[in-house]
């Protein structure tokens, strides 16, 4: 570590020397013929090839710098080259064809932001992440922890953040999937993401003005006409005795027109710990997607249809029946329940259907305008089982249906040093929550209707300076019908507040009418200031909003899934974030890092806070309220890669967040520990492409947090004890390793394989993890032994 250290502040303080290089060469197609007029370019200057073929670039900096280099009628070559003295570069162009073996691929990327940086996930870990879920593939983004509920549903947490304040966009669709519930993970199949972008910080308006947290942008690959392949994917995995397979195949051709199709399916038993089967954790998925489009010169027409299925089994042991059992259970650091290994999925479970229907079209105006237009209808099924007897055995104990319509329009203007964008988007959705199921729903009936318009613009004032604003505006509103128990309104001191929305009576119930309006403001500011081509320095300023959303503002009941009731309120206001973030990133040939400082404050910070247990006809659960406060998050990523030689490769990252409750001046709930992750990864090229890595990740105890234990009456030698619950103490630090290797083949003249090798936990290591909301009843899962195959043909 200490070598580290010194390299680091050697680094950082050994700014390089400016320094005027030239590339040259000459351009020729597939028999060595001039190709005149070729066009080669930078970010620095262009230039067209001459009547031989030959072209020459001066004046260029020092430092990695990428190459464009195009024909009509031949495919783009796009090479990076490190500048260190004079270059010959000599390319020669092939021709567009259709063939198996020499594939134009290209990912559409849409920079939500020049100022502030956005970090990729590689193509590489996507596949790994092939049985898992897209937060799993998130995971090794610095800055970028897990909220889990059990060992299968998983969410992202950005710098401390998570759920509503972390937006995920989707081909350009922002996915309305019931996404407020801490134990409701993205419906999004990993498998069909062609490129992951994390982006930290509100800088998306775009998107909206309420992504308090960051926003995950995800998009799918882009064609090239004249292409056709397929890629195939099968997993086997240990822990689950499971798998899972993926297929997927892709067409182009020269007259516009391009398809592809994906479909993916996988199959778990329940997870295990080191010690014990982890009970009802099986899951099922069947997943399908594909992509019509027609394209022209000026002009593109589109439409995209994915379809996510996913059946997921919730740990028995978090289902008690009475408050002595779960007192014990939390205690005792015993599962309740332990039963043999199965396939088999019992209530409590989610069964959730998403449909995405996607129209687009994209205009070129001319050169440098265009415009994009797309409608998105989004269909949301999700239904929660719990433990129930007769005839209501089967029937869903929460079913939501959400329909969501989208319009959004987007405008792009170039000039020289200045880009335009502005846009403006509708959305009305309606939430239905089934009567049907016997049960006053956790989250009721509901219709809702945003509107928002922005504009940003970036100027580059010159080749090291660039400075980027934007504003936008958003109008929502709320309306929904919604029983209440009068004991709960009593309880909740309603009547004083809210008598007027009381429009019915049934029973020992109240027939509401709450409505909500908002209008809000969100804008950011950003400077990016590069020294030469080594260094790099992102500034954002943001202010973003984030209205209450469903669950923070209704839910009144056992949320089955979770087995824990929650307890909405309707005086809550809107979130106002305030966020400042620099990042400084450095490359030299063989080394590369950025750290990220950040400050977040935020104006009525909504939150869970644990308050005691209660008892139901169903049995005894925990009882989180929503409640505010201000809070104030500071926080640092640290990055980097070190490419040791040829072979040998060093990858660290680091994440520390300081989550205070200003209003109480103690620690804010469930923030992520300090993470370290070392990655040394061996390379040998000549031998089948080998790869074999080491990862170590090591997850500090969280010394910060806020004391919300309570007491409760339990049942000892027949008479009722008071006995204080521990709901707040984090559990002990862990460090676990993980292997990965994989070998490449050529088994066909126009195809290729690769078999990858995996083990996470390696030491099978018993540990709990802060941030996972059944740490109160089991372990973690214990070691996982991956079998990958992949087919690219």
């Amino acid at each position: 570590m200490r070598y580290l250290i010194i390299l680091f502040f050697l680094l950082w303080f050994g700014f390089s020397g400016f320094s005027q290089y030239t590339i040259s060469g000459k351009i020729t197609n597939e028999n060595n013929q001039p190709l005149t007029g070729s066009h080669i370019h930078t970010k620095y200057i262009s230039v067209a090839s001459d009547p031989i073929g030959e072209f020459e670039l001066k004046g260029l900096p020092k430092g990695e710098l990428r190459v464009f280099i195009s024909y009509i009628g031949y495919a783009t070559k796009d090479t990076l080259i490190s500048l260190t003295s004079d270059v010959v570069l000599n390319v020669q162009l092939k021709p567009l064809a259709t063939t198996l073996n020499e594939v134009t691929v290209k990912q559409e990327v849409d920079k939500t932001s020049k100022t502030s940086t956005s970090h990729q996930v590689k193509k590489e870990a996507i596949e790994r992440a092939s049985t898992q879920s897209l937060a799993d593939a998130l995971k090794e983004v610095s800055g970028v922890s897990l909220l889990k509920t059990g060992s299968t549903i998983v969410k992202p947490i950005i710098n401390g953040l998570h759920s509503s304040r972390v937006p995920v966009i989707s081909n350009q669709v922002r996915l309305e999937d019931q996404q407020w519930g801490t134990e409701h993970a993205p419906n999004f199949d990993i498998n069909a993401a062609g490129r992951i972008s994390v982006i930290k910080g509100a800088s998306g308006l775009q998107y909206g003005g309420d992504a308090v947290g960051g926003l995950v942008v995800i998009e799918p690959l882009i064609l090239a006409k004249d292409t056709l392949f397929g890629k195939t994917i099968i997993s086997g995995v240990s822990n689950g005795r499971g798998g899972a397979i993926s297929t997927s195949l892709y067409k182009g051709n020269q007259e516009g027109w391009r398809w592809n199709a994906l479909t993916t399916y996988k199959y778990f038993g329940d997870r295990e710990a080191p010690n014990y089967v982890l009970s009802n954790t099986g899951n099922r998925e069947l997943n399908f997607s594909g992509t019509l489009s027609y394209s022209k010169n000026n002009y593109e027409l589109s439409a995209f249809y994915s379809f996510y299925n996913a059946e997921i089994g919730i740990l028995s042991a978090a289902h008690i029946g009475n408050v002595t059992d779960l007192y014990n259970s939390i205690q005792n650091q015993q599962p309740y329940v332990i039963d043999d290994f199965t396939y088999a999925i019992k209530s409590p479970k989610q069964a959730v259907q998403h449909h995405v229907l996607k129209l687009n079209y994209n205009q070129k105006l001319d050169e440098s305008s265009s415009i994009s237009t797309f409608y998105a209808l989004q269909f949301n099924h999700r239904e929660e089982f719990d433990l129930r007897r007769g005839d209501n055995s089967n029937k869903a104990a929460l079913d939501l249906e959400l329909a969501t319509h989208t319009m959004q329009s987007d405008y792009k203007k170039e000039w020289e040093k200045l880009e335009l964008k502005a846009g403006v988007n509708g959305m009305f959705q309606n939430n239905f929550a089934n009567p049907k199921t016997g049960v006053r729903p956790l989250i009721p009936t509901y219709v809702r209707f945003d509107a928002g318009l922005y504009g940003i613009g970036s100027y580059e004032i010159n080749e090291k300076l660039t400075l980027e604003s934007g504003l936008r505006y958003d109008f929502s509103t709320i309306e929904a019908t919604k029983y209440y128990l009068k004991s709960r309104w009593d309880e909740r001191g309603y009547d004083a507040d809210f008598a007027s929305i009381i429009v019915g009576e049934s029973g020992n119930q109240w027939l509401t009418k709450p409505s909500f309006t908002f209008h809000n403001i969100s804008g950011s500011m950003g400077l990016r200031y590069d020294f030469g081509t080594d260094w790099k320095w992102f500034n954002n300023l943001s202010l973003s909003n984030r209205n209450p959303n469903p669950s923070e503002f209704f839910s009144d009941g056992l949320h089955h899934s979770s087995g824990q009731v929650e307890l909405g309120d309707l005086r809550l206001n809107k979130e106002t974030s305030l966020k400042f973030s620099s990042s400084l990133v450095k490359k030299w040939t063989d080394f590369s890092m950025e750290i990220n400082p950040y400050v977040h404050q935020i104006t009525n910070y909504m939150f869970l806070k644990p308050i005691g247990f209660e008892t139901t006809i169903r049995g005894a659960f925990p009882v989180w309220e929503f409640q505010q406060t201000d809070a104030r998050l500071v926080g640092i990523d640290f990055n980097s890669q070190w490419n040791i030689n040829k072979n040998w490769l060093h990858r660290f990252s680091a994440a520390y967040v300081k989550g205070q409750d200003v209003d109480a001046n103690q620690p804010l709930i469930d923030m992520p520990p300090l993470t370290i992750s070392n990655t040394i990864q061996f390379k040998k090229p000549e031998w089948n492409q080998l790869i074999l890595e080491i990862q170590s990740e090591s997850v500090f105890r969280q010394s910060r947090y806020p004391d919300f234990n309570f007491t409760t009456n339990i049942v000892e030698n027949g008479e009722l004890v008071p006995v204080e619950v521990d709901v707040s103490t984090p559990p002990k630090e862990y460090q676990l390793f993980h292997f990965y290797s994989e070998m490449k083949f050529k088994t066909f003249q126009k195809a290729d394989s690769s078999i990858a090798f995996s083990v996470q936990n390696m030491f099978n290591t018993t540990y709990r993890d802060y941030l996972n909301r059944q740490r109160f009843f089991v372990d973690e899962m214990g070691r996982n032994i991956q079998i990958q195959l992949k087919f690219n043909y």
